[in-house]
């Protein structure tokens, strides 16, 4: 057998010896490497757009856009649906347009007697734990809708109409147990559940 027949195809690149074991300098494939390099560049160019530049909608910035479209999508249903009950309120209570069109209504219709931030002020405190004719959704709702003529609350169902007040039902649902500062001093009962 001749010495060339023998011989590895890899001899001339031998890099190290040890007890018999050869190791050999092979340069890695070139896809391998155009992979590589390719996803550095990749990482780079991402970083300094969404990054450094700010050139691009976050990963959260897109979640919370996604999740306010769910949102909005949630309360047309529920709109849509008609029957109103509390899981319905609250779905509305999460959507960005309900709660911006309830915090109007109720800065121009509620704030002369539950105060600016619905601290109380002639009407009862919004934002505590005590509830007067109850904290549910619902409740909450039937009151704006009925009014309370006993404790001069007026109805304003009629001259409101449905649309505007589930958004303020929705908007004072959000207020419950936040405790403004300067509140009024809680009225009415604490639920124990």
């Amino acid at each position: 057998m001749s010495t060339e027949a023998s011989r590895s195809p890899y001899e001339d690149r031998v890099v190290h010896e040890y007890d018999g074991i050869e190791e050999y300098d092979n340069h890695l494939p070139r896809w391998w490497l155009a992979t590589l390099y390719g996803a550095v560049v990749f990482a780079l160019v991402y970083w300094f757009h969404y990054q450094v530049f700010q050139s691009g909608a976050s990963i959260q910035q897109s979640f919370e856009a996604s999740m306010a479209a769910d949102r909005r999508a949630a309360a047309e249903r529920v709109r849509r649906a008609g029957t109103i009950t509390d899981d319905a309120l609250l779905t509305l209570a999460r959507d960005p347009s309900t709660l911006a069109a309830g915090r109007a209504q109720f800065a121009s219709t509620c704030v002369v007697c539950h105060g600016a931030q619905g601290g109380g002020g002639i009407g009862p405190n919004l934002t505590d734990s005590a509830w007067l004719h109850g904290r549910r959704p619902t409740q909450i709702m039937h009151t704006i809708m009925e009014g309370v003529p006993a404790k001069g609350m007026q109805a304003w169902g009629q001259q409101l109409g449905m649309e505007r007040v589930l958004a303020v039902a929705a908007y004072i649902t959000t207020l419950r147990d936040t405790n403004v500062p300067g509140g009024k001093a809680p009225q009415g009962d604490v639920p124990t559940d």
